[in-house]
């Protein structure tokens, strides 16, 4: 069987769509099809099923995938280390912030130190990082976590600390507590204040949540949204605020169109992680990157 084929079969259950691997590989719809068909006859199983406008793994499909991304793993090792070249493949986890403020520079420093490097950025919640770490899928996750020991979170994974990433509440210019006469607020200052939050899985969300419960003060979310883009917008043109990690939010707040609260809390930071699985061959150019990254 040959190793295109499961090549292949990753890319469409990577992006849940023929049509989008088929754009990705270069190939016509139809040869991935034709591809897909021929695995599921030589393992006698389904590896697709539809799920709304695109496609989900069955069963047997996400078992393929753990062994196919191993297989073709072993398959790029092989090619470096008898070569002694670089390229190959960088797969990265991240969520949306980290992905779009804080990646782009080493992404390309990277690409200048391994020109034939193929790098895949991919957008997630931290629980489907996690997991796909653990199962290979990914070669490096990125996350933005509490400041407890990384360690507690999932000891099979290697955990790096890479910096503090402080986080900020954010409004706008002629919002009522960006205007206050206090040099300084706290938590209670925002009590009944309208949110602008991301998804519920968000460490910043879940942070913020965590504080003002403790202190038993009110809030109320008037909107949920999927990245600090549109969190943003919103903010600018409503009256809500939000909390975002600084990085995503430096541009606006350098060109006056958002304001940061004064809001005084010595728990308003989270820590940047790293995170790699120990047993998971690692190509040279990934540990450049790693190196960068530190």
């Amino acid at each position: 069987m040959e190793l295109t084929y499961l090549h292949t079969f990753r890319e469409v259950a990577v992006r849940q769509s023929i049509t989008k691997a088929a754009e990705a590989l270069g190939y016509a719809q139809s040869s991935v099809t034709t591809q897909i068909q021929k695995l599921e006859r030589a393992y006698d199983v389904q590896l697709f099923e539809r799920f709304g406008k695109g496609l989900r793994l069955t069963t047997a499909g996400e078992e393929l995938l753990v062994i196919a991304t191993q297989m073709l793993d072993l398959y790029q090792q092989s090619k470096e280390k008898l070569a002694q070249q670089g390229g190959g493949t960088l797969t990265i986890g991240t969520i949306d912030s980290l992905a779009a403020y804080y990646l782009p520079p080493f992404i390309q420093r990277i690409r200048e130190l391994q020109p034939g490097l193929s790098i895949r950025v991919q957008p997630e919640n931290e629980p489907a990082i996690l997991n796909k770490v653990r199962e290979g899928e990914l070669d490096i996750g990125l996350l933005l976590d509490e400041h407890h020991e990384p360690t507690a979170n999932d000891p099979s994974l290697k955990w790096i600390k890479l910096r503090p990433e402080p986080l900020v509440i954010v409004a706008r210019p002629d919002h009522a507590l960006a205007n206050a006469e206090q040099r300084s607020l706290t938590l209670p200052d925002l009590a009944d204040q309208e949110w602008m939050m991301t998804e519920d899985s968000c460490n910043y969300r879940i942070l913020l949540e965590k504080m003002m419960r403790s202190q038993s003060i009110p809030y109320r979310i008037g909107l949920e949204l999927g990245n600090p883009e549109a969190i943003k917008r919103c903010v600018r043109a409503g009256s809500g605020i939000a909390i975002l990690p600084r990085m995503a939010a430096e541009e606006e707040l350098r060109r006056g169109e958002l304001a940061a609260l004064p809001v005084q809390h010595h728990e308003l930071s989270l820590s940047l992680l790293l995170v790699y699985h120990p047993k998971k061959w690692m190509s040279r150019a990934t540990q450049q990157f790693i190196e960068l990254l530190q």
